[in-house]
């Protein structure tokens, strides 16, 4: 039997969800992490107890967490840059590729500015040199890092995002962007860390 052509785009549509939530979102909300690193507590959990988005990425790094942390310290639009795609996330100024003593001094409440004004971002809520910060939100968001040093003097870096969705605008815009924009902006972030720690020296 021959279907109406108004049904095929919601054929269509059924099946392109259908392989986001299948495949697609697995991928994206577990990238480089291992099971056992998806599955366990982290500090910031309690932050956000029922995210609606909750997505562990991990890497491997070829330095000590002593030479990762001031990477991570120094982050924020106007300040070292999000190691992303600077051209979205830092007005088009290339993140830095060097330790900036200056902004090494971060601190519980500070603000990692993310709006040109610096008045808006994300808040440090727990920091511990240099093995795990937190920021975030309570009820809303939390972004949390983890540095893991391994004997063979490898770290696994781990982050952790947890966001409670809100289903109107403009909100919504937002929800989206995180759900399918996040795990590109991660996924260079991870891979440009890894590159500076490995071949910048302190």
């Amino acid at each position: 039997m021959r279907l109406p052509m108004r049904v095929l785009p919601v054929l269509g549509i059924a099946a392109a969800v259908g392989a986001y939530v299948r495949w697609f979102r697995p991928w994206q909300l577990t990238w480089g992490a291992t099971p056992e690193e998806v599955a366990r507590a982290m500090p910031g959990d309690e932050l956000v107890p029922k995210p609606t988005f909750n997505a562990t990425r991990a890497i491997t790094i070829a330095a000590a967490p002593e030479g990762i942390w001031p990477w991570l310290v120094q982050v924020g639009l106007g300040r070292g840059g999000w190691y992303s795609y600077d051209i979205l996330d830092n007005l088009g100024r290339p993140s830095a590729r060097q330790i900036i003593p200056e902004l090494q001094n971060l601190a519980v409440g500070d603000i990692l500015p993310m709006s040109p004004d610096g008045k808006h971002g994300i808040q440090v809520q727990r920091i511990d040199p240099p093995l795990s910060m937190v920021w975030g939100t309570p009820g809303d968001t939390s972004w949390t890092w983890q540095l893991e040093p391994s004997s063979d003097g490898t770290t696994r870096l781990i982050s952790r995002i947890r966001a409670r969705y809100r289903w109107f605008p403009p909100n919504l815009a937002f929800s989206a962007l995180v759900e399918f924009g996040d795990i590109w902006m991660m996924r260079k972030m991870l891979l440009n860390l890894r590159k500076r720690a490995e071949t910048v020296p302190l």
